[in-house]
């Protein structure tokens, strides 16, 4: 007969925020903030682009806006790749504190900078530079995070840490909602998370883990090689089969992301507009009906992601999520005949489509050695941003096409959740394990 009473068992069945410290809770408080306005900064052109680019691109057709709205998600990938991929490296290398600093003063600076555009080039450069600092904020955060929290408790904390992203979509809807034509001045408010870096000057101090990792690398200079080191990355086993499988995942759920779930906006307005609507108050009830009502069914998703992998795994889960988000686009798109009735559905939609990116947090931390943590979770969802603008281009084209509607669209593009989901088959379980040394 087994011993009932042994160690593990008793661990396993702690609640999983037994026993956690306050230096823990605060760890997982400033990684969420600085996520949540992270997300705010991403957020904030998807709810404003309606009124920024008509004034921005002003004696241009309506066409061009629609075009330069998913071109400008594609900068934003760009840049949130470099960034991401920058500040991964540097936090193996240098520490997580100094480069969470740095990202979050870059996003804070250049996104109120915003408020100064008046040409189609400074928007560019500017969201470029924004995405920058959003795109290493969150490599730096989720290796945070995962170190910080023992192995019961990962998958619960890193997935409030990345569902407290819809709280940044929440900001960003409301500003763009109290702003209204203003568009301006809900970029000049994305100045307010500069503040944040005080916070975690004063109260965050390198993880055990980095720090036994640095002082092996002072004594070995070959181990001083790997630190951060994308050569290392890509060449060695399994690091490199991981990087490469874990970037394909989340090119999947970013594409799809900015492809098809930001979509349910534009479907909203869309239906909104065939019932006789005008332009301007289907824009409201359209910001309305993505940055609220759906955003409630996506942050169900996201804080349901960690229980759920914790349960039954990561693997079983990412496929469940992404199998089910490939069956709700279509009837998303083509089954609301009325706004009631798009309103039942959204948060259903955000859920399955939404959900999935916190496994990211939770999962790509786990599949990397305490060297390479920070540089391989960076690669899989920073380089997952880079695949995915090959989806936002091909979504602009797609959406773009004689005859091609938007509902029509959207589903093809949901598509990829198949890809997704086969995806799992090749890598590991991680669930309740160790991090990799």
């Amino acid at each position: 007969m087994s011993d009932q009473s042994s160690p593990e068992l008793t661990e396993n069945r702690k609640r999983w925020y037994a026993g956690i410290t306050r230096y823990q809770w605060l760890v997982l408080a400033i990684a969420s903030a600085g996520w949540v306005f992270d997300v705010y900064e991403s957020q904030i052109f998807a709810i404003t682009r309606g009124q920024m680019l008509p004034e921005i691109l002003r004696g241009h057709s309506e066409g061009a806006a629609k075009l330069w709205g998913d071109r400008l998600f594609a900068v934003f990938l760009l840049g949130g790749t470099f960034g991401g991929l920058a500040a991964g490296s540097l936090a193996d290398r240098y520490g997580r504190r100094p480069i969470l600093v740095l990202t979050i003063l870059m996003y804070s600076l250049f996104s109120g900078l915003t408020f100064f555009a008046t040409e189609l080039w400074h928007v560019v450069a500017l969201r470029f530079f924004v995405a920058i600092g959003v795109g290493g904020e969150w490599a730096v955060a989720a290796s945070l995070v995962a170190e910080v929290f023992p192995p019961r408790a990962r998958a619960y904390a890193s997935g409030i840490f990345h569902a407290s992203s819809v709280l940044g979509t929440w900001m960003a809807a409301l500003a763009g909602l109290a702003v209204g034509s203003q568009w301006r001045l809900a970029y000049l408010f994305g100045v307010v998370p500069a503040l944040l870096i005080l916070w975690v000057r004063a109260g965050v101090r390198e993880p055990e883990k980095w720090q036994a990792a640095a002082n092996d690398a002072k004594e070995s200079k070959s181990k001083k090689s790997q630190l951060g080191s994308f050569k290392y990355l890509l060449l060695e086993k399994p690091w490199n089969h991981r990087a490469l499988l874990g970037m394909l995942l989340a090119a999947v759920g970013l594409g799809t992301f900015w492809a098809v779930t930001v979509a349910g906006q534009n479907l909203a307005d869309e239906l909104l507009r065939r019932t006789g609507l005008s332009a301007e108050l289907a824009t409201e009830k359209a910001k309305f009906a993505y940055g609220i009502v759906q955003t409630i069914g996506g942050g169900l998703g996201l804080l349901s992601f960690g229980p759920i992998s914790a349960r039954f795994g990561r693997r079983r889960t990412f496929v469940a999520f992404h199998l089910l988000a490939f069956l709700i686009v279509p009837i998303t798109c083509f089954g609301p005949k009325s706004y009631p009735q798009l309103l039942a559905i959204l948060p259903i939609f955000g859920f399955f489509t939404l959900g999935m990116h916190a496994g990211y947090a939770i999962y790509f931390p786990e599949l990397f050695p305490t060297h390479l943590r920070a540089t391989g979770a960076s690669f899989c969802f920073n380089g997952g941003r880079l695949a995915a603008a090959g989806t936002l281009w091909m979504s602009s084209w797609l959406k773009s096409l004689e005859g091609m509607t938007l509902p029509l669209a959207v589903t093809l593009l949901g598509f990829l959740f198949l890809f997704g989901a086969a995806l799992m088959a090749f890598l590991p379980e991680t669930n309740r394990e160790e991090l990799p040394e």
